[in-house]
């Protein structure tokens, strides 16, 4: 058992393609009314440009995830970075107005790369991380998603102004595109260079265990089976699938709730979703740090799903109070704890279901979010439609306070540190 220098540069370099990969989720959300215009379409066909990357992830994760328990970490890696290069060039050529076609392919195509990605931190913590540093890696891995989301909500309105030519229009959304592409391209070239499949010693007694099991015993189906019996990692997948998927309903419908509210302050309502990514980004390393420290993950999953009941019941009765920073600040808590409750779950859920592999785990409680966040998105939607933003971010506090009741029942089975333990007694 021995760490290796290079997992620094692996997790770091992952987390920097995760950031390009999320910047392309949001880049079109950021300035949706300025791609109207250019294209000519509607609200709801660019809205459809983020909400294809919910869709794609659904039907493609099962084949994913046996990629990456057949193939290893490498290929899925250069799988991801690739179709993230290959998505964000395709994207080049859609620079004319009749050319939406073209962009819509290049963001499913990055859509695709997405689901390389989205199972990855917990994996890459567990392969290439001591049992000390394990959720600190797996915190900085999802950072970098945060990261690029919150990139996304800044650098488009920057680089892309509002201009009636279509002309210029086209040759500043050029600009981004193409900083974006050759970002993209040298990510794909450092993962070719720097990423090994595993260190040449295992990091943990853990992993030497997990290494040590016959490839040929392993099977894909059983392991999906065995996951769905164990009682703690399914109630862990539907507390996940609440938190996360409210945590994304939030982030779609926060614009239109923000400017009810508050007309004519779409800046601010910007501002208040990258309040919302960066207050989240600290929460998420933090809780990371917090777990590798005290390794208490049944108590501060608890904490941190109270504290996001607690920010969103907050959030919904200080909205329309007319005072804007009470809303930054409110948004702030919100973010903190929902956010960092994203490698919380995925660390606990690789905790209840050692041996089994950490993709596989992950893209379940990504589906989980997926489809509550589909469910929530569009019944919040018609809610806010109906009876205004406290009747609809009251609805998603309803499902808080069930996801918290949830949580008390999961009980602390953490297989991963007794495999760690057992093996140092032996």
């Amino acid at each position: 058992v021995r760490l290796s220098l290079r997992r620094w540069a692996v997790v770091l370099l992952f987390s920097s393609y995760s950031l390009c990969n999320a910047f392309q989720w949001i880049q079109y959300g950021s300035i949706n009314n300025i791609f109207v215009h250019f294209y000519g379409v509607s609200t709801f066909a660019i809205d459809w440009l983020s909400m294809c990357y919910m869709l794609t992830y659904i039907p493609l994760l099962f084949p994913v995830a046996w990629l990456l328990d057949k193939k290893g970490l490498r290929l899925i890696a250069l799988a991801g970075s690739a179709l993230n290069c290959l998505g964000a060039w395709v994207k080049l050529g859609s620079l004319k107005p009749h050319l939406f076609p073209v962009t819509v392919l290049g963001q499913v195509i990055c859509s695709v790369a997405q689901v390389f990605i989205l199972g990855m931190p917990s994996r890459i913590a567990s392969v290439w991380f001591g049992s000390h540093e394990v959720s600190t890696a797996c915190s900085i891995a999802v950072f970098g998603n945060q990261l690029g989301i919150a990139v996304g909500f800044v650098v488009p309105p920057v680089l892309v102004p509002n201009l009636e030519d279509q002309e210029q229009l086209a040759y500043h959304i050029r600009i981004m595109f193409f900083i974006i592409a050759a970002i993209a391209t040298v990510l794909f070239i450092l993962v070719i260079i720097v990423f090994r499949e595993k260190p040449p010693f295992p990091p943990s007694r853990a992993q030497a265990l997990s290494q040590s099991k016959p490839l040929e015993e392993y099977s894909y189906v059983q392991s999906i089976l065995s996951l769905l019996r164990n009682t703690n990692f399914v109630l862990l997948i539907v507390t996940y699938g609440l938190n996360t998927g409210c945590f994304y309903a939030l982030s779609t419908l926060r614009n239109r709730m923000v400017i009810q509210h508050y007309p004519g302050e779409e800046v601010n309502a910007g501002r208040i979703g990258l309040t919302i990514i960066v207050s989240g980004m600290a929460g998420a390393l933090l809780s990371g740090i917090w777990l590798d420290k005290t390794k208490t993950y049944k108590q501060t999953t608890l904490v941190v799903y109270i504290m996001s009941l607690v920010g969103l019941v907050a959030f919904t009765f200080t909205l329309n109070l007319g005072h804007l920073w009470v809303v930054f600040v409110t948004a702030g808590v919100l973010g903190f704890s929902m956010t960092g409750y994203l490698p919380l779950g995925f660390e606990f859920a690789a905790e209840l279901t050692y041996p089994e592999s950490e993709g596989t785990s992950s893209g379940l409680l990504n589906v989980s979010a997926q489809v509550f966040g589909i469910i929530f998105t569009i019944s919040q939607g018609k809610i806010i439609d109906h009876f205004g933003t406290q009747a609809g971010n009251l609805f998603l506090c309803s499902f808080l306070l069930l996801g918290t009741f949830i949580t008390v029942f999961i009980k602390a089975d953490l297989r991963r540190q007794q495999a760690n333990l057992d093996s140092e007694q032996t």
